[in-house]
């Protein structure tokens, strides 16, 4: 049995998953990172499939980019932002190790306009 990688995203300001974020994993490597998947959140704010899946598993050192920013624009939760000022997140990136070829990797993203946090979940 290989690894696998999964992810899901909440709006902990509103209490519910944050569905239409983009994701984008990346392995990171000596020469940069190298894009290994992209993947859209639905409304459960998970990935439709595992966005690293067992037959794609290598262990290492990867980069999960949250694109959130669209998400938190569109979530009516940011006062007096007007059209494209910056925002406090935009994009959240989350690098993290990989090192058992055999494990279920769970990383996800607790959201809200002016914070974060993550954790290796199950």
């Amino acid at each position: 049995m290989s690894g696998y990688l999964t992810t899901h995203v909440l709006d902990t300001a509103r209490g519910s998953p944050a569905d239409g974020i983009e994701i984008v994993l990346y392995r990171i490597t000596e020469t940069g990172r190298d894009t290994v998947a992209r993947a859209v959140t639905n409304a459960d704010g998970r990935t439709d499939a595992p966005i690293l899946p067992r037959e794609a598993f290598v262990t290492g050192t990867y980069e999960l980019v949250f694109h959130a920013g669209a998400f938190l624009r569109a979530s009516g939760l940011i006062d007096g932002l007007a059209g494209d000022a910056p925002l406090f997140l935009d994009e959240i990136p989350i690098r993290f190790g990989m090192a058992d070829a055999a494990a279920h990797y769970h990383v996800p993203l607790l959201l809200s306009p002016y914070g974060y946090s993550t954790y290796r979940g199950s």
